[in-house]
């Protein structure tokens, strides 16, 4: 609350120690501090252009190899008509788009994905392909991850979504992760990214085999990155959902994170970015609304966004319907103030 940097040994402590409601009124004093009574959102639109997947991670619900029943991938064409269906009908401001790792879809792919939404909505803002994807198109392509992109940003990409970061450390990685990039690979992707003026979002994937020390070290190797690059908008962390997944069905974990578990972890990201990092998003599709709601009294400032047609936790059974509207009543039920914002975090008129 002094203004100090909270070390590793700060945050162990922290996730170990200290009382819950202590920690919740400090990480709220401190979000008001520093960004007041405002809590913001975005109206996006997610749209995933592939399920096939090369990765089999024991966490994912989602993916699909090619010769599934239900595998798919979008043509252009598609792809143009979803997006026509987000910012004409929904009035979607954002396009989130993720997919899985497709072992066979080229740059021109992505380039001519890009180069159509924009010629149709020159104004919408694409957040697309997270720095694990990137990653992976530069090995399928053998580009280096620099020059894949570069070109995607000539193509039209705006920013990057923070998905794939999972966990960092190792030895916990490898046992929810198979077949995607490490941990310092994506944060190196990530950085490549800010160095070209491509900001997003950063995320972690909590509550499931993780220990304390894994979540303090991961909050602290993106507060370090941002550092260097200001790169970050927001920091998301993601409550794993269970349902369908490997994990579930090896019985590697038998239950979700409870509640004061998930609300611990959003005060602790609050106290140990700080100014590093001003936002803290409440994820409420993993959360549920109601207790996105405590998280914003618990550090969060950012209830995410609309994510109209997200697929992802829906995969793992999380229901995820919800209007703006919706978002601005949840927000003014805790006495807060709703503002809509773009993708960099710049309010935005949302009439």
């Amino acid at each position: 609350m002094n203004g100090e940097e909270l070390t590793f040994k700060d945050g162990v402590d922290i996730m170990r120690n200290e009382n819950l409601f202590l920690l919740g009124r400090a990480a709220d004093q401190l979000r008001r501090q520093i960004r007041g009574e405002n809590v913001t959102f975005v109206s996006s639109y997610y749209l995933n252009y592939t399920n096939v997947c090369a990765a089999s991670c024991q966490l994912c619900a989602f993916y699909r190899k090619e010769k599934d029943d239900d595998a798919y991938t979008l043509t252009n064409d598609l792809i143009v008509k979803r997006a026509e269906v987000a910012i004409d009908q929904l009035k979607a401001t954002e396009l989130h788009i993720v997919g899985g790792f497709h072992p066979k879809l080229d740059m021109e792919y992505y380039e001519g994905m890009f180069r159509s939404i924009k010629k149709r909505f020159p104004k919408v803002i694409i957040k697309a392909l997270t720095p694990a994807e990137i990653f992976f198109i530069s090995k399928v392509t053998k580009n280096s991850i620099r020059e894949v992109l570069m070109r995607l940003k000539e193509a039209g990409l705006d920013a990057l979504p923070g998905g794939g970061a999972e966990i960092f450390n190792k030895d916990t990685r490898d046992k929810i992760v198979l077949g995607k990039c490490s941990g310092e690979e994506w944060l190196n992707t990530a950085y490549e990214a800010h160095k070209i003026g491509l900001r997003g979002n950063c995320t972690m994937l909590f509550g499931h085999i993780e220990t304390p020390e894994d979540i303090v070290d991961h909050i602290i190797r993106l507060r370090e990155l941002n550092k260097k690059t200001g790169g970050f908008t927001t920091f998301i962390p993601l409550k794993f959902s269970l349902e369908n997944t490997r994990l579930e069905k090896e019985h590697t974990i038998t239950t979700e994170s409870p509640s004061t578990y998930d609300l611990r972890v959003i005060a602790l990201a609050r106290l140990l970015l700080a100014n590093v990092l001003p936002n803290v998003s409440v994820y409420w599709i993993a959360l549920g609304k109601k207790l996105a709601q405590v998280a914003l009294c618990y550090g969060g400032n950012d209830l995410v966004g609309t994510a109209f047609s997200e697929e992802i936790f829906k995969a793992a059974g999380k229901p995820n319907q919800t209007t703006t509207n919706e978002l601005k009543f949840l927000i003014k039920e805790i006495g807060r103030q709703p503002v809509q914002r773009d993708t960099f975090f710049k309010p935005i008129n949302s009439d």
